[in-house]
């Protein structure tokens, strides 16, 4: 007896959505559960760019892949958001020891934060971490991208601040983001996730 074309096509359709959700099934059950963050359900790209390091070396999104990475948006004038944050990021990255672990530090001021600025203000916290600038535009586009918010705002005597989001984005080792932590971190919280999700952030390389 013949199947209809008809009835051929519903159980591809069928049996590709069985699929598809034993793999979210399986995802879920995998994703870890995070003491101070939220993993997400699914990785998401950081899309193309191209910013310069403190060394005055292009940086691509072709270099996030390889090791895991902390991602935090910020400016070396901030008052105390940005020093604060940058402070537990060492203290976690070093406790937490996972193999390979980058902090990058980007900013939102890229007028004022010059790459030899960003160098020495991150040799303070740590001498391991790589701060990234560019273009005002490209810094916009890749923030927005991430979904932080920031808007520059005017001080009395023509000088300014930024007022911006305070999130830290876990990347895994294919370059994806895979969990955000909002403020305030706690040191021995993020360590705890950093290590709990250890073999996964490397497994995705």
């Amino acid at each position: 007896m013949k199947v209809p074309v008809s009835w051929l096509v519903v159980g591809v359709i069928a049996v590709c959505a069985a699929a598809a959700g034993l793999w979210t099934a399986q995802r879920l059950d995998r994703a870890p559960q995070l003491a101070g963050g939220t993993w997400l359900p699914r990785p998401r790209s950081v899309g193309s760019f191209v910013l310069t390091d403190q060394n005055g070396a292009a940086f691509t999104q072709t270099q996030l892949r390889g090791a895991p990475s902390l991602v935090f948006f910020g400016f070396t004038h901030c008052p105390d958001v940005c020093p604060t944050t940058l402070y537990k990021l060492a203290q976690a990255r070093r406790a937490a020891a996972v193999p390979h672990l980058r902090v990058l530090f980007v900013t939102l001021d890229p007028a004022r934060d010059t790459p030899p600025l960003l160098a020495r203000y991150l040799r303070a916290f740590d001498p391991q971490f790589l701060g990234l600038t560019g273009s005002e535009q490209t810094i916009a586009a890749l923030a927005a991208h991430f979904g932080v918010a920031f808007a520059r705002v005017a001080l009395p005597g023509g000088d300014y601040t930024i007022d911006h989001s305070a999130v830290v984005f876990l990347l895994d080792a294919a370059g994806n983001i895979v969990a955000v932590f909002t403020a305030p971190l706690d040191i021995a919280t993020l360590t705890q996730d950093l290590r709990h999700t250890s073999e996964l952030l490397r497994a995705s390389s």
